[in-house]
């Protein structure tokens, strides 16, 4: 599929409990950048379109996103991760500047290490149809890609399980694809993973 007929949804709404009292959106990596700018800037890359969905009262300058950010304020995000994503989804089908979009790719804002390659080879394996999941030695990852004809079921998630329901009820539309990229597992939950990750990088 064309990448400019899918859209980037990077959700970036989540409280963060278990990183401690500090917003791990807005934490430092070792080249300054935000966690959350960064896993914005590598969406960016591979997807010319692009949503990132934050709270209402967010402050994308204390995120440290640029200004020119494409974004969707959530009023639902207290709700949990399913209701920011039914609410997000709700937001891209009723934009008629997205009206050609046939699939949405779902980042998360807290896993600034996918290959670009990966997120290229997703794209093109994506249509308006199916489901598609990368996965690195048998262990499923993100971001998943699914096509506009699954977006109602989107849009009717709840709470805070997010698409799993989903995607177990359209099992058939559902494919996966292993990927030579561990980054597809790593999401920054503490200040140590990201001094895990830095290590890594420097070795």
């Amino acid at each position: 599929m064309s990448s400019n007929t899918i859209v980037a949804l990077v959700m970036a709404a989540g409280y963060s409990h278990r990183f401690g009292e500090d917003d791990k959106r807005c934490a430092p990596l070792i080249d300054g950048r935000s966690l959350l700018a960064t896993s914005v800037t590598n969406a960016e890359q591979a997807f010319p379109v692009l949503r990132v969905a934050i709270r209402d009262e967010d402050d994308t300058t204390l995120l440290g996103l640029a200004e020119s950010t494409p974004l969707i304020r959530l009023h639902q995000a207290h709700l949990g991760l399913g209701a920011s994503l039914a609410e997000a989804i709700k937001v891209l089908s009723q934009d008629a500047g997205l009206s050609n979009i046939e699939a949405v790719a779902i980042l998360l804002g807290d896993m600034p290490g996918i290959g670009l390659e990966t997120l290229l080879t997703l794209q093109r394996l994506a249509t308006r149809d199916t489901i598609v999941r990368p996965c690195f030695d048998g262990q499923q990852g993100h971001p998943v890609i699914f096509g506009r004809a699954i977006w109602p079921a989107l849009q009717a998630i709840s709470g805070s399980e997010g698409a799993k329901e989903v995607i177990r009820r359209h099992a058939a539309r559902y494919r996966e694809y292993a990927v030579q990229d561990a980054g597809i597992l790593i999401d920054i939950d503490t200040p140590a993973d990201i001094v895990h990750i830095e290590n890594e990088q420097q070795q």
